[in-house]
């Protein structure tokens, strides 16, 4: 054979694999990161039930959790006082177990998106202390105990909690007065006493509301309820929160022996209206073109912040791994993160770790060498 047709053919046969041998992948956050901790994402339907394909297949490669982003609250899942709408949250639950995914309950009582007829009756008028309670107590009982043993843990109770620690005055605390709480979590623990329970809220970074949350821990356990972790949301900024305060809350909530969880992680980089702040999801404001200055993409020193204020934000999940339970990307890309909508409608935000084309942000890599 001539010499030079050999060398072709001989460097041909290098490049082709050998039959049998699978090639290297590289890994994933829940190759690495979970070895740590649970790190999950919050799946829309369109994802369970594959309409959305892509997003489906970066949630199974990428995460090891998932949260219903909205179909088990209140107004989904229980639009009438005696109808349950279970077609969207069976197959959220559903879509976890065949894929290997730690399915997360979210969430049992918050005053924003609650089923509208909950806090009065068919005159439109409050309801009584007693008719409140009863209708929490069958609301949890009905949606725990569909999915026990199926659902590691339950968000309890959402965002009850005032940034100055006060109590938020929603209707559940007008009616029934603080002792909800309790009633809440011992409801859930009986309809299902494996489960893990949780209270979540937002700007937990704020010592106010770190010590009202602590201080909420103290007073459950105090009333024989269970509850295992407490979620900082952690919809975070370039500039917010101040990432001493975030750690010296970790610090107080591992020291009231729950576990922490980072359970709606996303970093908004656009600019915010005045008097902007939290997750509050009243909050809104009118488009203006200013506000919305990335329409093409960020800037290179954009993509640099958000690179550096991610992997500051995971270097202290790796310092504390040993006192977090799970961390959540709020979404799955960010193409449909509610960060586009909120706090201004029709934005371009780049809030999460997959990109628009259902691809794996750089910066992920960098995150995956903190924990490997």
């Amino acid at each position: 054979m001539n010499k030079r047709i050999l060398s072709i053919a001989l460097a041909s046969l290098m490049l082709v694999p050998v039959a049998g041998v699978a090639q290297k992948s590289q890994p994933t956050m829940k190759d690495v990161l979970g070895k740590y901790f649970l790190i999950g994402a919050a799946v829309n339907v369109n994802t369970v039930w594959n309409r959305d394909a892509k997003a489906a297949e970066v949630v199974k490669k990428n995460f090891n959790s998932i949260v219903a982003e909205n179909c088990m609250k209140g107004e989904e899942i229980h639009p009438e006082e005696n109808v349950y709408d279970w077609k969207d949250a069976d197959q959220t639950v559903k879509f976890g177990e065949e894929n290997g995914l730690t399915v997360i309950g979210h969430c049992l009582v918050w005053h924003s998106q609650a089923p509208k007829w909950m806090f009065v009756d068919k005159e439109g008028k409050t309801v009584s202390r007693e008719v409140l309670i009863d209708r929490m107590y069958h609301h949890i009982t009905e949606v725990v105990g569909r999915y026990k043993g199926r659902i590691k843990g339950w968000d309890v109770i959402n965002e009850a909690f005032n940034d100055d620690g006060t109590y938020r005055e929603t209707p559940y605390y007008k009616i029934i007065g603080p002792e909800y709480f309790e009633l809440a979590f011992k409801f859930a623990h009986a309809a299902d006493p494996d489960a893990e329970l949780y209270y979540n809220d937002y700007s937990m970074s704020k010592p106010e509301k770190r010590e009202a949350v602590c201080r909420l821990v103290r007073n459950l356990k105090a009333k024989g309820c269970r509850i295992d972790a407490v979620g900082m949301q952690s919809h975070n900024g370039l500039d917010y929160p101040d990432l001493t305060d975030y750690e010296n809350s970790i610090k107080a909530l591992a020291k009231e022996g729950v576990k922490v969880q980072f359970t709606e992680l996303d970093l908004n980089m656009l600019p915010n209206p005045q008097n902007f702040g939290g997750a509050e999801i009243s909050q809104h404001a009118n488009y203006m073109k200013k506000m919305d200055p990335y329409k093409k993409g960020l800037t290179k020193n954009a993509q640099k912040q958000f690179n550096e204020r991610y992997l500051a934000f995971f270097k202290i999940y790796k310092k504390y791994a040993k006192d977090i339970e799970r961390v959540t990307i709020w979404g799955v890309d960010d193409g449909t993160s509610w960060l586009n909508d909120w706090p201004i409608p029709g934005r371009t935000n780049y809030g999460l770790l997959i990109d628009r084309n259902y691809q794996v942000k750089p910066v992920v890599k960098d995150i995956i060498k903190l924990f490997e």
